[in-house]
């Protein structure tokens, strides 16, 4: 089994390729063909979910899958759409939540919604980066962390948009070396100790981002040499506003709006 630090540097060297050798895959080709073809044909938020075929694509290509089973939680993020501030979507912490609604967006465009490029397209694309991660996980967690953060950096603005990400924060707290335990303080203060040991102006910066990803996978695989997946890593992916205790997600929608 390749280390972290080589099993990411052979995948995010060529990222093209690798995401070509997923699309080629038998059972993503024929997914993605069958959405790409259905798509176009789906008018409303209950036409979408009642065909698990589509559904399903569409939630695993945001990182949703784990909850591809709550249909009547996620008509509702769909029926309420994102315009009004307080709708459902708007309101739950997780951005991907939104991204969901927003891009899949029945309320404002009713029957159009699926007209546009990031309904179609853009949902493949998004799929096979998501499905070419959890590939990469099942040899090697490490490395899907690596690769999630990659493709996360350039949305972080603030230490607290690390913080809102359970794998984005894991592969923080790792590669600066704060303890797990730190996620226990005041917010405030881990936003603020993450600031002393990051400038998070430097994602944005394709060299120093790969070095911090350099520093992060050869501490991974110290702490976690090469081996099947951890159950407990797989976990940071999942979605979590459906069981979320009020506290902590009001305390996240701070996060969120900073």
């Amino acid at each position: 089994m390749l280390s972290t630090p080589l099993g990411y540097k052979l995948i995010a060297s060529d990222l093209t390729a690798a995401i070509k050798r997923t699309a080629d895959q038998p059972i993503v080709k024929r997914e993605t063909e069958y959405y790409l073809a259905t798509i176009p044909t789906i008018k409303t938020v209950d036409d979408f979910i009642k065909n698990d075929r589509v559904f399903k694509y569409a939630m695993k290509a945001f990182g949703l899958e784990d909850m591809d089973y709550a249909k009547a939680f996620m008509r509702k993020v769909l029926a309420e759409g994102i315009d009004d501030s307080k709708s459902f979507a708007n309101k739950l912490s997780d951005r991907k939540y939104y991204e969901f609604a927003e891009t899949f967006n029945f309320a404002r465009y009713e029957g159009a919604a699926t007209i546009f490029e990031r309904a179609r397209q853009g949902t493949v694309d998004r799929y096979l980066r998501q499905s070419l991660e959890i590939d990469a996980g099942q040899t090697n967690e490490g490395v899907r962390l690596a690769l999630y953060f990659q493709r996360k950096a350039a949305s972080v603005e603030t230490p607290f948009h690390l913080m809102a990400d359970r794998a984005l924060l894991k592969v923080t707290q790792i590669a600066l070396g704060i303890p797990e335990a730190a996620g226990t303080m005041d917010i405030d203060r881990q936003a603020d100790l993450i600031s002393k040991k990051l400038d998070v102006a430097d994602l944005k910066e394709p060299e120093k981002l790969e070095k911090f990803l350099q520093r992060f996978t050869a501490l991974w695989e110290i702490d976690n040499p090469s081996t099947p997946p951890l159950a407990g890593v797989t976990q940071l992916f999942e979605s979590y506003d459906a069981n979320i205790s009020y506290d902590l997600l009001s305390q996240m929608q701070r996060v969120r709006k900073v």
